[in-house]
């Protein structure tokens, strides 16, 4: 042992004590408020050992390398070529899955807008950087699990669930230099997503039960799918905008958001210029051609036609200014709540989405009187997310801090007005710059790649 000791060289001591130490850093920073996690620096011999010593035969496949002499006769009695470049393979995709894993888990994410609730502040099409360790990474709930699959992998490679469910940790987050605050543009996994309907999966499943009734999207699944249930960390990502933090009392009226505190009176949210709403625009029989519309700045996605000169659109106040100015425009008359359907909690009151609350955002250590008018808006937090019972006529208790979550496209938003409170166990991260950004409307050659919006910040 002695003998292997002193032949390390300087580089391989040098190396050993950068990754060391990197590693004692990370045990620290996981193990924070917890020191029991302080036993993986167990594990630090073993991380200097495969930069030094190599008592434990990291790279054992080498023996199988083939070694040519100057004559080119093989000088290794194990050399098998062909078994050396398979075992070569495999080393470099098992450690860059070990990688990807840890980046993606404590570090940061790669994530695509999906859908136009953030538009125009987030285009669809956008790729976004997240950082987990902004708000602070979260231990995985499922720790066994694909690296890049959320919760299930592509048919090209089988289909079925991307992690093992067992076993499963609790919730721990680790520390992180902020947390969400209002204003903030966050990703998170979709709360109503813990049960999902194969087939059906937009609208949410209790939205389902809720048109369609619980039996019969039970029974039904040559219509609804089958019905799976999803950890914490599996269910899909959504990316929204903080409107509510903990302690906030928050309503609605005519569209606007009011939030106030206990030192605060009221106060309406900011003025935002990606803020969109939808319109009915009446013209006098004048088509509205696809090169105006897209001068205008609006997507074909979003482009609806009612009948022969009405058109269905959402807009900014900058884009209704610029359609006034068109003389064939005789209207343009907002879309009333009756378009936006039941809003959470589902069934139990008589809100919209245009004129909801007021309501309280439960903050951690929080003590509220349960009663009528609240019963049903805390139930889902108490059984779903604290799994803890709650009765009217007695004291609750939270446990985790919720925010109140909802898409800058306010007519075109599936968002908390539908499904409630984002509980600070499903928060992943907050995005930070804009990576890539691709418009399906336009071939290659003219505008696919929205090159001015590479490099933007994604988090105001």
């Amino acid at each position: 042992m002695k003998e292997r000791i002193c032949q390390v060289p300087l580089k391989g001591w040098l190396k050993g004590c950068f990754w060391g130490l990197l590693y004692v850093l990370f045990v620290l920073w996981v193990a924070w408020g917890d020191w029991s996690s302080l036993c993986w620096l167990v594990l630090l011999p073993v991380v200097v050992d495969m930069f030094t010593t190599k008592l434990i035969p990291w790279s054992w496949w080498h023996r199988y390398k083939p070694l040519p002499d100057s004559t080119g006769k093989e000088t290794n009695p194990k050399a098998n070529a062909r078994l050396f470049v398979v075992l070569s393979w495999i080393d470099a995709i098992v450690f860059a899955l070990v990688a990807v894993y840890f980046i993606n888990l404590y570090l940061f994410q790669n994530y695509q807008i999906p859908s136009s609730s953030l538009e125009k502040s987030l285009r669809v099409g956008d790729y976004l950087f997240v950082s987990k360790a902004s708000y602070g990474p979260r231990v995985p709930n499922t720790p066994l699990s694909m690296p890049l699959v959320q919760h299930t992998f592509p048919i090209w490679l089988g289909g079925g669930k991307s992690y093992i469910e067992h076993p499963q940790w609790e919730y721990k987050r680790l520390a992180g230099w902020d947390s969400p605050k209002k204003g903030d543009i966050v990703v998170f996994n979709f709360p109503a997503g813990d049960t999902v309907c194969l087939k059906m999966q937009n609208p949410d499943y209790y939205t389902l039960c809720h048109y369609y009734g619980r039996r019969t999207v039970w029974q039904r699944e040559d219509v609804f799918g089958k019905v799976v249930t999803r950890p914490v960390d599996r269910r899909e990502n959504y990316v929204k905008r903080c409107v509510g933090a903990p302690a906030d009392s928050l309503m609605i009226r005519g569209g606007v958001i009011y939030t106030r505190t206990t030192s605060t009176d009221w106060q309406a949210e900011p003025a935002r210029e990606g803020l969109q709403r939808n319109y009915l625009i009446q013209t006098d029989g004048h088509l509205l051609s696809s090169s105006y519309l897209d001068k205008i700045g609006i997507s074909k996605d979003d482009r609806r036609q009612e009948k022969t000169g009405l058109y269905h659109f959402p807009l900014t106040q900058a884009m209704r200014h610029e359609l006034e100015k068109n003389q064939h425009i005789i209207s343009i008359v907002e879309e009333t709540s009756q378009y936006g359907g039941a809003v959470y909690p589902l069934g139990h009151n008589d809100w919209t989405r245009d004129d909801y609350g007021p309501i309280y955002l439960p903050q951690r250590g929080d003590q509220v009187l349960i009663d009528n008018n609240n019963y049903w808006l805390y139930k889902r937090i108490a059984d779903a997310y604290e799994h803890q019972p709650i009765a009217i006529g007695e004291t609750y208790t939270f446990r985790m801090n919720y925010y109140w979550m909802m898409g800058d496209n306010r007519h075109n938003s599936a968002d908390s007005r539908y499904w409630g409170f984002v509980p600070e166990d499903h928060i992943v991260g907050r995005p930070v710059f804009v990576w890539l950004s691709i418009d399906k409307d336009r071939p290659w050659l003219k505008g696919h790649i929205r090159w001015n919006r590479l490099g933007m910040g994604a988090a105001d």
